[in-house]
């Protein structure tokens, strides 16, 4: 989209799934749209409680809408507009989809006036694996890294 176009009817869409959906139950107040070529190319709201997925935050699943309607798993082209500052979460989905930008209304802080607060989360992932409160050890390297050499000698894998 170019600098002066305006970006208000994607970003009140936004908000408007997430106060609709947040109304009938289906989960927290947080919506988002994917958006290329000032065409929203899909839609989320968080669906956490509604589906019984903690991955089903609005971005999330305006992605995986936005991906299927374009038949990409990158976003690149595209620009996504949520309701809420993305959590870690969405932040890294974000980053993986390749989306362009990020359009976003409450900040996190407004998300914590609420109790929906990512500030331990941001904390957790800065620590070392030692210092984290997840435990987490390795176990079969040696087993595991076969599948990484098979994958990496594929000559007609599909790069992402």
């Amino acid at each position: 989209m170019d600098a002066s176009a305006d970006r208000s009817p994607f970003m009140r869409r936004a908000i408007e799934l997430s106060r609709t959906h947040m109304l009938a139950g289906e989960g927290g107040p947080f919506g988002a749209v994917v958006v290329r070529d000032g065409r929203i190319v899909g839609e989320g709201w968080n669906r956490v409680t509604s589906a019984c997925d903690p991955t089903a935050h609005a971005e999330i699943t305006a992605i995986r809408e936005a991906c299927r309607a374009l038949g990409t798993f990158e976003l690149r082209g595209c620009e996504i507009y949520t309701s809420c500052e993305p959590c870690p979460m969405c932040l890294a989905a974000i980053y993986w989809a390749r989306l362009d930008r990020i359009w976003y209304a409450n900040t996190r802080q407004d998300a914590a006036g609420i109790r929906f607060d990512d500030a331990w989360l941001y904390h957790e992932v800065a620590l070392p694996l030692g210092e984290r409160s997840l435990p987490s050890a390795q176990l079969m390297r040696d087993e595991a890294l076969e599948a990484f050499r098979a994958w990496d000698a594929k000559p007609d894998k599909t790069p992402y």
